[in-house]
């Protein structure tokens, strides 16, 4: 598996001091995901619970609707100028009688980690309709419990702590509890990562928790959110129009702001109890 972080020489300027030292970076290296054994996307991620982002991935195009469509998941062959592996190549054999990905899917095999829906054909594309819609979930939140989700997902960002250059999402059930965190250099990556781990541990649709991000709730994750049955998106910033536009159709609950005691609740308001 390739390195989370590395170090990299750098000159630091304090108002009239300057030094020289190392600092610690976040690696993003590309993972290209297969789908038994075709080219599917190629995406810029932090290396680390790679299968998980394949299968969030998977999940949240609908391509896969649980574990139980994945028959294996294996690192290919690509080597290093050292001729090492750089677990960079991912391919996904799907079971038997899973049909294989739409052509309007591929994302022309790349992905930014800031954009996860680049590339994609048109946005009727990523306008999926999802197996396990929130829309039925009367799952209630209090929000004095909302309020302590930001501190403790800050709390876990363990790799922010020292890069500062990482996006993280976590998923809390009811009460609070922090069920999963994973970080990311891409947004989309660390929510698919939830997700996969979701997929793993047999528990989609997610119904009943809250998915937190550490950034704004853009389209994308809000689809997200939707594809996995998750009936509440909180984040420390705004939402898109696009995003609330998704949740308004969808029956997602979307909280932006959620700063302290704040917040905005910007769909299916009853869901959280003031």
């Amino acid at each position: 598996m390739g390195r989370i972080t590395t170090r990299r020489p750098v000159v630091r300027i304090r108002g009239i001091h300057e030094t020289s030292r190392p600092d610690t970076l976040v690696v993003e290296e590309p993972l290209e995901i297969r789908v038994d054994g075709n080219p599917l996307a190629v995406t810029m991620r932090t290396p680390g619970h790679d299968v998980e982002l394949a299968h969030g991935f998977l999940l949240t195009e609908g391509i896969i609707g649980s574990r139980d469509d994945i028959a294996i998941a294996r690192y290919c062959d690509g080597v290093d100028d050292e001729g090492q592996n750089t677990y960079n190549v991912l391919d996904i054999t799907l079971a038997d009688g899973v049909a294989p990905p739409q052509p309007g899917v591929e994302r022309n095999f790349y992905t930014t980690s800031s954009c996860g829906v680049c590339g994609k054909a048109s946005l009727d594309a990523v306008r999926l309709k999802s197996v396990h819609s929130p829309a039925s979930d009367d799952v209630r939140v209090k929000a004095s419990v909302l309020t302590t989700m930001p501190t403790t997902l800050r709390d876990a960002q363990k790799v922010f702590e020292s890069t500062g250059g990482l996006h993280a999402a976590a998923l809390f059930d009811r009460d609070g509890r922090m069920l999963v965190v994973r970080e990311d250099v891409g947004r989309h990556n660390a929510v698919d990562k939830v997700v996969g781990w979701a997929v793993g541990e047999g528990r989609v649709p997610l119904r009943g928790t809250v998915l937190m991000v550490s950034g704004r709730a853009s389209f994308e994750l809000a689809q997200k959110a939707v594809m996995a049955g998750i009936p509440v998106l909180a984040a420390v910033s705004a939402p898109s129009s696009l995003a609330v536009d998704l949740a308004e159709e969808s029956g997602l609950t979307v909280v932006g702001f959620l700063r302290g005691e704040n917040m905005n609740i910007y769909s299916r308001a009853d869901r959280i109890e003031r």
